[in-house]
């Protein structure tokens, strides 16, 4: 029976890790007998005696014990002889003992020799140990082994790292949920050290910019980032744990398991999802605080917020500053900055860069710059490149462009891209067009998507429009909004309307009014739906969706077309509603088209005051209409004076009409 190898402690601390001891009723009475039978030369005696004492830290009163048991050939003695010679420091003499024990049989000493022998750096008889002690069910035996085949790169690793794992080993499981979701990761073409991960960033925009690129066209992207979120390091450690492996005085026996090749009757094959989710989930139900934090993000992402935030718990009050973060962003999600603010003050306090960011950012949203810059600072020195880039938006938002440069250069300089966009974009601020396009190229090149439209625009002003295209087109596959928009518009003035729909949808669907009242426009053509006012039109149309979505977006062009679109099906009440809301936010064919439903529906007073309105701003046919009306009434002057705006406003026919109008009426006036 081996008692003591079984220790993963032993080996890396050089010392015996002291289990809390419980007295027991007749403890006392049974060491008394075990003390008796050794004495008397009982072997097996001898050998847990022996055992009991090494466990106390009795070295000395130990060793004789299992001396004399293992010159009766006792492999378990031998075994705990080589631990507690090697807590002695006497490695050498130790791995004698254990190479004894290990030959005999003994799992745990052919674990431990294995060990050794890496330790020394001598591989082959570490695999060739460590393979022995696998193969006869050590738990430590396979993690062991799993982990020099995973350091030498072989695929071998994850059979062994997964039968540790299924034997209960906290740290293997840990270990193999990483690995499936790298190679997961790699699968989908994703990052693999980032994947699960996500950031957040603050509702506080930085100072808007101006130039030769119009301020509403340039895209920042340049929230505050309060972090980069859960960029989880510190995997791969061989730190084993002395988890799942048995009693602390027996060898464990391989335990029945199912393989990755092969599900239990009847069970449903977990998908690599469910099959990461899984192994997170037990090493965390084990105490595996990393475990814990990534278990975390995934019931995060996946919506379970309550249970993920019991994860980050557990994981922070083990001291998992990544935890602390992360359950900080979802107590600010649900409104509950207090307890948030003291997470994060936990997290910066032991270093946690993301922590001091979103403290910077909660106290830049209340307005408390000193403070926030405080914290900026504190997240740079954690290492955290987003403090040096925060705090230049810091600075651009108090007009101190000097230092907003200043940082921007070192986040820049340190690979933050979008730093590099808000670099570009503050150079054009103060005219320095070629000094930003560098930026702005490298921003894109390292996948700001941000800085792939500015490019686009910064081209686009420049006449270079196939180059702005090719941009936007960038831009564009990788969502970005107003980027597929232009991509669209380009598409239609070529002709190509199957690209142009393609893009438009896709900028229409991400929140984009003017993309969704092109694509209107265009299913309107396509399906030959020219609406004239007043023609009986039943039903609604894909496109009159599309206009509506426009529409409710504030789009007034689109509150226009709806509301001919209503009146068209003779619904008033509906196309007023919206040539109203079009008129009053500015629109100078909702004015008139409004002037006409009231006339129409009898308020000739009120649409006189719409007409005028639409003709005060440039409308040529509402200038006609109020020449008309006050012709009517006998108001000739007034009527003549219009005529005149009519004509200067235009279109032609209009103009054609409105001076034939003033000719009639400069006749009734001099007659």
């Amino acid at each position: 029976m081996d008692v003591m190898g079984d220790r993963a402690t032993l080996l890396e601390t050089g010392r015996l890790t002291q289990p809390t001891v419980r007295e027991e009723p007749g403890a006392a009475v049974e060491e008394a007998r075990h003390r008796a039978a050794a004495e008397a030369g009982e072997t097996a005696a001898m050998s847990r005696f022996g055992a009991l004492l090494l466990r106390r830290g009795d070295l000395d009163g130990a060793e004789p014990h299992l001396r004399a048991a293992t010159a009766d050939g006792d492999r378990a003695a031998a075994n705990n002889l080589g631990v507690l010679l090697h807590q002695r420091g006497y490695a050498d003499e130790a791995a004698g003992w254990w190479r004894i024990a290990a030959v005999a049989g003994s799992s745990a000493a052919a674990h431990a020799l294995g060990r050794h022998h890496r330790e020394r750096g001598d591989e082959p008889a570490a695999e060739y140990w460590l393979r022995q002690s696998a193969e006869q069910g050590h738990t430590l035996g396979a993690y062991a082994l799993a982990d020099l085949l995973e350091h030498r790169g072989d695929v071998g690793a994850e059979r062994w790292m997964r039968t540790a794992a299924e034997r209960g080993h906290r740290e293997a499981a840990y270990r193999l949920a990483r690995a499936l979701q790298r190679t997961a990761a790699a699968d989908a073409g994703q990052d693999p050290d980032v994947t699960g991960l996500h950031g957040r960033a603050a509702v506080r925009r930085a100072v808007a910019p101006s130039g030769r690129i119009p301020a509403e066209a340039i895209v920042l992207g340049a929230e505050l980032l309060d972090s980069a979120r859960l960029v989880v390091g510190g995997d791969g450690t061989a730190t084993e744990a002395a988890d799942g492996t048995g009693s602390d005085t027996q060898e464990v026996a391989p335990s029945a398991g199912t393989t990755p090749d092969a599900a239990p009757d009847g069970a449903r094959r977990l998908t690599p999802a469910e099959e990461i989710e899984q192994w997170y989930r037990q090493a965390a139900a084990r105490g595996h605080r990393r475990a814990a934090l990534h278990l975390g993000v995934i019931l995060e992402q996946r919506g379970e917020l309550k249970e993920a935030g019991r994860w980050y718990l557990s994981a922070a009050k083990d001291g998992e500053s990544r935890a602390a973060c992360a359950l900080g962003f979802l107590l600010r999600d649900a409104g509950d900055e207090k307890n948030a603010s003291l997470w994060w003050h936990r997290a910066a306090k032991d270093g946690d860069g993301n922590a001091a960011n979103a403290l910077g950012a909660l106290h830049a949203e209340r307005g408390e710059t000193q403070t926030a810059e405080r914290w900026y600072r504190a997240a740079m020195d954690a290492g955290d490149v987003n403090g040096a880039y925060n705090l230049g938006l810091l600075c651009a938002e108090g007009a101190r462009t000097v230092q907003a440069e200043q940082w921007y250069r070192r986040a820049a300089y340190a690979g933050h891209r979008e730093a590099a966009n808000a670099l570009a974009v503050l150079l054009l601020q103060v005219g320095d067009t070629a000094g930003a396009q560098p930026w702005f190229s490298k921003a894109a090149e390292s996948g700001s998507v941000d800085a792939a439209f500015n490019l686009g625009i910064l081209h686009a002003g420049r006449g270079e429009e196939e180059v702005a295209l090719g941009w936007y087109e960038r831009a564009a596959a990788a969502g970005h909004t107003e980027a597929a928009l232009q991509v669209g518009i380009a598409r239609l003035r070529e002709g190509d309307r199957r690209g142009a729909e393609r893009h438009l949808r896709g900028a229409a669907g991400g929140g984009s009014a003017e993309a969704a009242y092109r694509l209107g426009a265009l299913l309107d053509r396509r399906d030959h739906r020219d609406v004239v006012l007043g023609e009986a039109v039943t039903g609604r149309t894909e496109c009159e969706e599309w206009y509506e979505r426009a529409a409710d977006l504030g789009h007034r062009k689109a509150q226009v077309r709806v509301g001919m679109l209503a009146s068209a099906r003779g619904d008033v009440v509906e196309a007023a509603r919206w040539y109203r809301e079009a008129a009053e936010a500015g629109s100078r064919n909702g004015a008139f088209n409004l002037g006409l439903l009231l006339a129409r529906e009898g308020s000739e007073p009120e649409a006189l005051l719409w007409w005028t309105r639409a003709a005060d701003a440039g409308h040529g046919r509402a200038a006609l209409r109020l020449a008309l009306l006050h012709a009517r009434r006998g108001e000739l002057a007034e009527g003549r004076r219009w005529c005149d705006r009519a004509v200067q406003l235009g279109p032609a026919e209009v103009a054609e009409r409105a001076g034939r109008l003033r000719e009639a009426l400069q006749q009734e006036l001099t007659a």
